[in-house]
Formats: structure tokens, sequence, C-alpha cells
């Protein structure tokens, strides 16, 4: 018999919508997606010729369990450049993807009833891997009026603290933290380390970008390729640590996973070191597609108080359409064939929303739009 815990744990909303449309589509019905984040852009072809060179050279072997020493020099050189930082390599574990990153780390930080603080709306995995292993998470509910800006973190933090999650640019929010509110947060946080998921990082149409590694030495930073690099089935991440939590994020590494795939990991090297004008061609779309589908969804009826900065989502006010964001968005891909995420996949404080993503063309974000609208108004 399967264990009480996995029995416990929630589904991941947006997948099950991603794999009823892909039911659908099975059997003969267009459906548009604009519920996944996921680039509709290739990786670039330096990127891929890396890998393929890789392969070609024999280097299909496992690697070190800490990752190539040249994806992490090249992470730490990336850190630094960007945010005047000291990193050394030492710093600096390579993972297969974000997810595990994030798995190890709190595996690393957590013991029964240990709490990890974190806004509401989230991400919809950070509360099902603390509790997965034994943790509590702890909401800081934030208001769709100020942008879903998290503000303070001082009122929630314990003896039982164990750590402070941040996410910026935020999914699914598309909000993007100011320097002052994560150098406050930092300080709120004092003794208790902050780990920031910065998967979005360089997704950012306004304003500037931050790292949590400019505020505070007490922290841990979650990152990879999958955003920024249209990498999402190369599985690479990265997390950067304290010198002293590499040793046991190690050991863990070793156990759970061995090391990241050893091709892939040069193709990070190639995308680190390589040509960036891809990227700038990407956000320069994205921000294009984002300011078309906030026009269409506030011309259909939705309600967005402060539009997104960053990331690729739309965190949208449903409630004139119905308050359960589950049933809404079924109704949605069955009846007008538009997968959306409902917005209870990212917390209570998110339910009678739904998210969309502008990850995907213009054409199918457009055509999205029109079947949308023609349902609800129907």
């Amino acid at each position: 018999m399967f264990s009480q815990r996995s029995a416990r744990l929630l589904p991941f909303h947006v997948m099950e919508v991603l794999e009823r449309a892909k039911e659908l589509e099975r059997t003969g019905k267009n459906v548009i997606h604009l519920e996944i984040g996921e680039p509709d852009f290739p990786t670039a072809p330096h990127i891929c010729e890396a890998a393929f060179h890789a392969m070609n050279a024999g280097e299909t072997k496992y690697t070190h369990s800490l990752g190539l020493p040249d994806l992490r020099e090249a992470v730490a050189e990336h850190y630094n450049r960007k945010f005047s930082l000291d990193l050394s390599s030492q710093h600096v574990v390579i993972t297969s993807g974000t997810s595990p990153a994030l798995l190890v780390l709190f595996m690393c930080l957590l013991e029964n009833g240990n709490e990890v603080v974190m806004s509401n709306p989230y991400y919809a995995c950070y509360p099902n891997f603390v509790e997965y292993l034994g943790g509590k998470p702890v909401s800081v509910y934030t208001q769709e009026d100020e942008g879903f800006s998290l503000e303070t973190v001082a009122q929630k933090i314990t003896p039982s603290t164990k750590a402070v999650l941040i996410n910026s640019p935020c999914n699914p929010t598309g909000h993007v933290m100011g320097a002052d509110t994560m150098k406050a947060i930092c300080e709120e946080a004092g003794s208790v380390p902050v780990i920031s998921d910065e998967i979005y990082q360089g997704l950012i149409y306004k304003g500037e970008d931050h790292s949590v590694l400019e505020y505070t030495d007490n922290a841990f930073v979650l990152n990879g390729f999958s955003k920024l690099y249209a990498m999402t089935g190369w599985r690479l991440g990265y997390l950067i640590a304290p010198p002293e939590y590499i040793r046991p994020l190690q050991k863990l590494q070793q156990n759970f996973f061995i090391c990241a795939n050893s091709f892939v990991q040069h193709g990070g090297v190639a995308a680190l070191r390589g040509s960036q004008k891809h990227v700038e061609e990407m956000v320069a779309t994205y921000d294009m597609r984002r300011k078309y589908i906030l026009g269409r969804l506030k011309e259909i009826g939705f309600r967005i108080e402060r539009e997104p900065e960053g990331a690729y989502y739309v965190l949208a006010n449903a409630r004139e359409f119905g308050s359960d964001s589950i049933e809404l968005s079924k109704r949605i891909l069955d009846e007008a064939g538009v997968a959306v995420a409902p917005g209870i996949d990212f917390g209570d404080g998110a339910e009678g929303f739904l998210r969309f993503s502008y990850s995907g063309s213009l054409d199918m974000i457009r055509e999205g739009m029109e079947r949308i609208e023609a349902y609800l108004r129907k």
C-alpha cells in the first residue's frame, strides 16, 4: 500500500490541465495552450552545438556530483558580472533542474515541524515540497491591488522558522520585487536564511533585476536554464549556497541524483558564456505579448489591478465569471478549447483567479483570447 504521505500530496493542477488538454487533442480537438510556462522559442543553436560536440567527444559519463568545474565557474561569473558580487565556484551545485535543487535544499534544512515562510499566492509546488518533508508552509497573503507584492515577513517568523522563501520575478503573479523590499525582507529574516527562487531572472520588462545575494550572505539562490534560455527539456539548474552547506548538499546529490546530465552541462556553459542576443530578442517578444494579453483580458472583463512586470504570466481576477477556479478552467478548456491554469493551484489567496501564460506565440494568444471572449459572452 502506498504511503499516507504520498496520499496527502496535492496534484499539480496546471499539469492536470495540460494532461486533459492532451487527451482532448488526441480526440482531434484543437486546444490553445495558455496554461503552462514553456517558451515557444527553440534553444539557441550555439547551445545545442555545444551539447552535440560534447556527446561526440564522449562526454556521456558521470560528472562530479557538484557539477562540471567549467559550469560552476560560469554560474559564479554570471552572478558576479550581473550583480557585482564576489562568488566562488565553490558556492555552486549543479542540479538536474531547479526542482531537484529545491528538493535537496529542503532536505538539507528541514526537520519535522520546521516552518518555511512564503508569499501566497505562491508557485504551486513550494508547499508540497515542504509538507512532504515534514515541514510546515506558512503563508504571508499578498493583495492584488498592491500587485501581489510581498512587503514584510517579520510577523510570521517564529522560533520554528527555518527559511523565508521568495520568488522574483514571481510565478504566478509576474510581480518583480524591488531592491528596497528585497533588502528589507533580508533584514527582517535576521538569522533565518532566505531562499530566493530566481528562475525567471532576466525576464523583466520594467525596472531592474536583483538577486538576494546583493543584500545578504545568509541566503540560497535557485536558478536554471529552462526559462531564460528556452531549455525546459534539458533539465539543468543550479543552487548557490553558503560554503558550509555545500558538503551536506553534495551528499544528498550523490545519494538521490548522482549528478546532472554530463553533455547538457556543456550546453549550460555555452548558454552563460555565449551570445545573449537571442535572450534579448526573446525578452522583447515576451513584452509585446504581455502588452497584448493584458489589453485583451481587460476588454473581456477580467480584473487586473496592477500589471505584471516580469516572468510571462498574468494572474487575472476571474470572479466575474465564477468563484471556483478549477471548475471555470475546466469549462473554458472543454467548451472553448483553451487551457488556462486555475488560481487555486497557487494557494487559497489566488482562488477566483486564472493564470494566463504568454510564453506561446502571439497568434496563439490572440486565438485564445477570441475563444474565451466568445465563450464567456455566450
